[in-house]
C-alpha cells in the first residue's frame, strides 16, 4: 500500500477509486459538485487517510477486512449501519467504523474525517500468545469506553500520521513494528474487547452487564433512551441492570447517563465561541433543559459554572 493523493469532481471516478482503495462499494450523490479529496500516509498494512467529501454521498460497501477507525472533523455521517446497529457520527467522534467481516452503509453529509486502517491480526499479536482457542481479538463496541480514551487514541493517530511519511520509518521494519503495536495497544485500551473479557487481569473489571449497558449509552447519548432501553441492550431486566450499576459503580444507570452527557456539554463549552453559542443551547442539545440543575451538577463535577467554561 503506497501513499497517495486523490482529487476529483466526478462521481464515477470517485466510486472507482474507493473500490480500489478500500472495498467494493456503490456510492450515490448528485451529479454536480461532487468534490472529493483523499490523502494517504501508509506503511505495510497500516494506513491513515485524510478525507474530504464535499457533497452528500450515500454508500453501500462490502466488508473491509481491516480494523477501520473513523474520526470526524466536520460535517456528519448519518444512518451508518452495520452488524445490527445504526448510529450517527458528529465532529469529535472517534469510532470503529465497521467490524472487519461485516458490510456497512450510510450517508456522508459534506464531511472531513480521518480513516485509520490496519490488519486485525495485529490485535492478537499485541495481546500475546496462549489465548483460548487462538480466537481473534474482537472489539465489543464501536464507541470507545470514554471520551478520555477516545482522546488518547486520537493523539496516537495524530502522532502516527506525522511519523509514517518519514523515510527513516518506512525503511525500518523494527520501527514500523513498534508504531503498529503502539496503535493496536491504544485501540485495545480505548475500546471494550474480547481480550479484556478473557483475562483475569484485564483493564476493565466491570461485569458484562455493565460493559454492555455503558457501550449502549455511549452510542446513544444524543437519543432519548430509557432505563428499559438500557436493560434491553444489556440483555437483563431493569432491576438487574440497576443492581449491577449500584454494586460496581455506586450509581444508577440514568445517573451515569447524565454524567456522560454532561461530559459532552463540558467538551463543547470548551470548544465553543461565546459570541455565537450559549450555555442553554449546548445544554439543551444534550438533554439538559433545567438550567439550574444542570449548572449545579456541572459545578460539582468540574469545579466551575458552565458559563465560566464558555467564556474562556
Amino acid at each position: 500500500m503506497e501513499s497517495l493523493l486523490f482529487e476529483s469532481r466526478d462521481l464515477a471516478r470517485t466510486e472507482e477509486f474507493l473500490n480500489r482503495a478500500y472495498t467494493k462499494m456503490q456510492i450515490r450523490g448528485r451529479a454536480t459538485d461532487v468534490r472529493t479529496r483523499i490523502s494517504r500516509s501508509a506503511a505495510e498494512s497500516l494506513s491513515i487517510d485524510r478525507i474530504e467529501i464535499g457533497f452528500e454521498m450515500s454508500y453501500d460497501a462490502d466488508p473491509l477486512g481491516k480494523i477501520c477507525l473513523c474520526e470526524i472533523s466536520s460535517g456528519t455521517i448519518t444512518d451508518h449501519a452495520t452488524d445490527g446497529w445504526e448510529d450517527e457520527f458528529r465532529p469529535g467522534d472517534l469510532v470503529a467504523f465497521a467490524p472487519p467481516d461485516r458490510p456497512y452503509a450510510g450517508k456522508i453529509q459534506r464531511s472531513s474525517y480521518t480513516i485509520t486502517m490496519f490488519d486485525p491480526a495485529l490485535l492478537n499479536r499485541v495481546t500475546g500468545a496462549g489465548r483460548k482457542d487462538d480466537a481473534p481479538v474482537r472489539l465489543l463496541s464501536h464507541r470507545p469506553q470514554s471520551r478520555t480514551a477516545a482522546h488518547q487514541l486520537s493523539k496516537t493517530i495524530a502522532y502516527l500520521d506525522q511519523v509514517l511519511p518519514n523515510p527513516a520509518v518506512q525503511s525500518s521494519p523494527l520501527v514500523l513494528a513498534s508504531v503498529s503495536q503502539l496503535l493496536a495497544s491504544s485501540v485495545l485500551a480505548a475500546f471494550p474487547n474480547t481480550a479484556d473479557t478473557e483475562s483475569t487481569g484485564g483493564r476493565d473489571a466491570r461485569p458484562p452487564t455493565v460493559r454492555r449497558a455503558m457501550a449502549f449509552m455511549e452510542s446513544n447519548l444524543g437519543r432519548p433512551i430509557t432505563i428499559a432501553d438500557i436493560a434491553a441492550a444489556a440483555g437483563v431486566t431493569v432491576r438487574a441492570v440497576q443492581t449491577a450499576f449500584q454494586r460496581h459503580l455506586g450509581t444508577s444507570p440514568l445517573a451515569q447517563l447524565r454524567l456522560l452527557r454532561l461530559a459532552h456539554v463540558h467538551s463543547e463549552l470548551k470548544a465553543a465561541d461565546p459570541a455565537t453559542h450559549t450555555v442553554a443551547e449546548i445544554a439543551a442539545r444534550w438533554g439538559f433543559h433545567h438550567h439550574g440543575r444542570m449548572a449545579a451538577a456541572y459545578l460539582e463535577r468540574y469545579g466551575e459554572l458552565p458559563s465560566t467554561t464558555l467564556a474562556r
